[in-house]
């Protein structure tokens, strides 16, 4: 079953399913998978049967811009997936679904509406030795329509900014304690995420992404999370702009913040530290 407001507390408990709901639902016509993981390579050794890849340096990447494809592009990659409107997709991959709450982040933005997130991700259903499978699924084309997209859930570089001195925001940099300090610039095996300098954005409080899991990669209570971001002055009544790198880990925090604890304002500045690391006189601490 999915997370119930009685277990968890959650404000949208409806985004969430548990490993054994898909697990019942793997045939469901109307119910399509989708693995999004850091290693894009994950999917070729193994997927949920159903599920097809998103690979992030391929599919909904701009082939020019540092941005993503646009609503074309989007109702085309739906399409060859044989998603329609009225599909649930279901999200999941590695590192704690990270890549899986960036897709969810980014889908809402193009308006599709039914869509989960598998509670603990592939490494849970990996250690409850549920059934894997090499064959890749082809699906019909439909003829999906996305809305334009809509931009409040993402935030830009200006507008973080122009608000660095707005006492009712607050800027979380879901990165390491290292990233943030600035000891840590360059990351290995991360060369698309180059910053010339180390540091963080003035002001921004230092809530490491994986903070908001539990062991498993299942996302902590609601009463948990509530104490992690609330002791660290980050409440439902201030607006948050969350960043890492290049936007990934700090979607994560946004699909916390937003879907479980029910935050009215929060956007993700998808630019993040690849941007900000690389401007001419960005203001920086560390």
């Amino acid at each position: 079953m999915a997370g119930s407001e009685t277990s968890t507390g959650y404000a949208h408990p409806e985004v969430l399913v548990e490993t054994d709901w898909v697990a019942d639902h793997l045939h469901d016509a109307d119910i399509r998978l989708i693995e999004a993981d850091e290693d894009v390579l994950l999917y070729e050794l193994g997927h949920i049967p159903g599920a097809v890849k998103l690979d992030w340096h391929v599919d909904v990447q701009d082939k020019y811009s540092r941005d993503f494809i646009d609503q074309q592009g989007f109702e085309q990659l739906m399409s060859r997936w044989g998603i329609t409107n009225d599909t649930t997709i279901v999200l999941y991959g590695d590192k704690n679904n990270w890549y899986a709450c960036y897709a969810f982040w980014l889908f809402s933005m193009y308006g599709h509406a039914r869509m989960k997130i598998m509670n603990g991700g592939r490494a849970k259903w990996e250690a409850e030795h549920r059934p894997m499978t090499r064959e890749v699924p082809h699906y019909e084309p439909t003829r999906y329509k996305a809305q334009p997209m809509d931009e409040s859930a993402r935030a830009f570089r200006d507008e973080v900014l122009l608000g660095l001195k707005n006492p009712g925001r607050r800027l979380i940099d879901v990165r390491s304690p290292q990233e943030y300090s600035g000891e840590l610039i360059h990351m290995v095996n991360y060369p698309q995420e180059g910053a010339q300098r180390g540091g963080h954005i003035p002001g921004a409080k230092n809530i490491p992404w994986a903070t908001a899991a539990n062991p498993d990669g299942t996302f902590k209570s609601a009463e948990e999370l509530r104490q992690i971001y609330g002791s660290n002055d980050v409440t439902p009544d201030k607006e948050v702009v969350t960043y890492c790198r290049i936007g990934e880990r700090s979607a994560h925090t946004w699909f916390v913040l937003t879907k479980l604890l029910g935050y009215p304002r929060v956007r993700n500045y998808d630019g993040s530290w690849t941007e900000w690391g690389n401007l001419v006189r960005s203001p920086i601490e560390k």
